[in-house]
């Protein structure tokens, strides 16, 4: 199917408007390009940074570190605000900070709720940037209501389309940001001045391109954007609603972590309330290690993933529990895991506590 086949362009638009119901906005602007969740990043950075632009970067993990380090590379001057490892800055923390500078942007991993409302109230006029890679359908992100600016995605986390697709969207708020620009986006690929005209045609039904390279058609993956659709009706339009979609994201996050917690492993959130809903990273017991444990798992075709955090990244490992594995009753995805895990640990010679 070509990118701008009149039969493709209505699959397009229907992404663009069914994105928006997933993250409850009105007229939120998504953007939907080729590339990994990183090019949102670089999206933000190229199109709403400046030269000197001051950026807050909650820092409550790996991704903080390195949002603020891409910031950096568009010219911002980037103040990061971290918290102990596991936990995420407190209500007070951020507001002091809001207050002793100005910011044109803050960015956050967690909690956008709390803390969009905390810039409302204290610098009204500083964007709101989620990266909500992880989060994005198997969390609750009221665009709208909330007051976020900017949630950065991709596809292949909560909304279980294979990756290579960048997904982002944007607030009219942030839209005004740029368009008010004093310099150039200092990007061509990911520059709004390109891909604005494209999204707002995709969803009238004209197929459009800018600088499309064929055969590949990078400005419009064809087969993810048909994937991707798939899989947002699916959200959408099929037995589970939307809220109780994350209401099941939440109770398969309560059960994992209360089994790991009951084989005497220690997750690295220190609380509940640090907790994300679609991952769950877990602390090795002492004397063990991903090479223990890891090829184990794959052996019964169950993939886990390594550390990344730098000061902690061989002390524990990452188990996904989202999408289709968490909301479909028919598999048993979660069992497997479960079980696998108890196994493995077994055959390493862990004995349970």
């Amino acid at each position: 199917m070509s990118h701008v086949s009149p039969s493709f362009a209505p699959v397009f638009g229907n992404c663009i408007r069914l994105l928006r119901q997933v993250l409850y906005t009105r007229d939120g602007q998504p953007f939907l390009v080729a590339g990994s969740g990183t090019l949102g990043w670089d999206a933000v950075g190229a199109n709403l940074i400046e030269k000197g632009d001051k950026a807050l970067v909650l820092t409550s993990g790996y991704f903080g570190d390195s949002f603020a380090e891409c910031l950096k590379v568009y010219g911002a001057d980037v103040t990061q605000l971290t918290a102990p490892i596991g936990g995420s800055p407190t209500k007070e923390q951020i507001t002091e900070a809001l207050k002793k500078d100005k910011y044109k942007v803050l960015t956050l991993t967690h909690d956008p709720k709390m803390i969009a409302e905390t810039v409302k109230e204290v610098s009204p006029d500083t964007l709101v940037v989620l990266d909500g890679v992880c989060s994005v359908a198997s969390e609750e992100i009221r665009f709208d209501d909330w007051g976020i600016d900017i949630v950065v995605g991709a596809t292949q986390k909560g909304l279980g389309v294979p990756p290579g697709l960048s997904v982002l969207c944007a607030s009219q708020k942030a839209l005004k940001v740029f368009e008010n620009r004093k310099t150039p986006p200092s990007s061509y690929y990911i520059s709004w001045s390109k891909w604005l005209p494209v999204m707002k045609n995709y969803e009238a039904g004209t197929p459009s391109y800018f600088a499309t390279r064929k055969p590949t058609s990078l400005e419009a993956p064809v087969q993810l954007i048909y994937a991707l659709e798939t899989s947002l009706k699916t959200i959408m339009e099929g037995k589970v609603s939307l809220e109780d979609r994350f209401k099941m994201h939440r109770e398969a996050s309560q059960r994992f972590k209360k089994e790991m917690q009951s084989m005497g492993f220690k997750t690295v959130s220190l609380s509940p309330e640090t907790s994300a809903n679609g991952m769950t990273a877990v602390y090795f017991p002492d004397g063990f290690k991903a090479s223990d444990i890891l090829p184990k798992l794959l052996a019964k075709d169950i993939v886990v993933a390594a550390g990344l955090h730098k000061d902690i990244k061989d002390k524990y490992f990452r188990v996904g529990h989202m999408g289709v594995s968490v909301v479909d009753s028919e598999r048993d995805d979660m069992d497997r895991v479960i079980k696998g895990v108890k196994e493995a640990f077994a055959e390493a010679g862990y004995k349970s506590s």
